[in-house]
């Protein structure tokens, strides 16, 4: 062999290495470790545990209008929700179809100025359902409020739970658009089966025999306003303690009834309401019965001052 036929062979072996040596690069990137992006490559094969989930709440809402006119508005440009549950979804194979208008990673405008707990601002931390339903309507002979039908509310259901296994969101997790915005919202009203959903699987709901003890306590002795509203505040809602039955106070307690005493939602505090926001502090939140300042008042009789033994039931 010459020098220069060597010299070429030698250019050979070099050109055809450098090859195998781009294609063995190009398919550690492509692994699932690393992912060829505009300019770089992304190696994920080293995952830090030091962080948590965007999504903490879900938030369940009606549209008062029928679903194409709910679609136009709901596909921008001024309020978005993530998903939109017909009234009568089309079905699928046995399965309801439910539309998906943004993205879970991204902030759909849902809530607009909301609190639950010590969180505000939730379009930041939620997702959120929207639900064809009427809402109410002023008649001669009161308000009425409009059903949800069956399918509907399975699909809202196989919708929420998914949702919730998905994000690992406690019961207290999932709340209402009234919930959250009290001053602002009723929806998604009184006819909404909560304890349906809880009965699937989603949501919170009390315990009927605490509802009943507590409820027979406080017919005796009934906390303050300054303690119902502590109690309210305990739960997740956003409200200042003024000892007051001030217009903010209606608003949640009207908001509160809804989602659990839907038969009477007057706004008003009274010892069944009262009773069921301590049962949902026992199933819930036990550790905030132990704050001296949801003691009984010193006005209740010696043998009443004690409330009904707390406990923490399954779910």
């Amino acid at each position: 062999m010459t020098p220069d036929s060597r010299f070429r062979c030698c250019l050979g072996y070099r050109w055809f290495g450098g090859l195998i040596a781009l294609a063995m690069l190009a398919g550690c990137a492509s692994s699932s470790q690393q992912e060829w992006r505009n300019g770089y490559v992304a190696d994920h094969s080293h995952r830090s545990s030091a962080f948590n989930q965007r999504i903490r709440y879900l938030v369940l809402h009606y549209t008062d209008s029928e679903a194409p006119r709910a679609l136009r508005t709901l596909m921008g440009p001024n309020v978005s929700s993530h998903y939109l549950v017909p009234r009568q979804p089309e079905q699928q194979a046995g399965l309801p179809v439910i539309w998906q208008l943004v993205d879970e990673d991204k902030r759909a405008w849902h809530a607009g100025i909301s609190a639950w707990e010590e969180r505000t601002q939730l379009n930041d931390t939620s997702i959120g359902i929207e639900i064809v339903n009427d809402g109410p309507r002023d008649t001669p002979q009161g308000r009425t409020w409009q059903t949800y039908p069956d399918k509907q509310i399975d699909a809202v259901i196989a919708l929420a739970r998914d949702i919730v296994e998905r994000y690992g969101l406690p019961p207290t997790a999932v709340v209402a658009h009234a919930d959250i915005a009290p001053r602002r919202k009723i929806d998604p009203g009184p006819r909404f089966p909560w304890k349906r959903l809880f009965e699937a699987g989603v949501g919170a709901w009390p315990n009927e025999e605490d509802v009943a003890r507590y409820h027979q306590y406080f017919m005796h002795c009934p906390p303050s306003i300054a303690q119902y509203q502590r109690a309210l505040r305990d739960y997740g809602y956003r409200l200042e303690i003024t000892g007051n039955l001030d217009a903010a106070t209606r608003d949640v307690t009207r908001a509160f009834q809804m989602h659990f005493r839907p038969a009477s939602y007057s706004g008003q505090p009274d010892a069944e309401t009262a009773a069921i926001a301590w049962a949902l502090l026992t199933r819930y939140r036990p550790h905030a019965l132990d704050d001296a300042r949801l003691a009984p008042p010193e006005t209740c009789p010696a043998d009443a001052r004690t409330l009904p033994t707390h406990r923490r039931p399954t779910r």
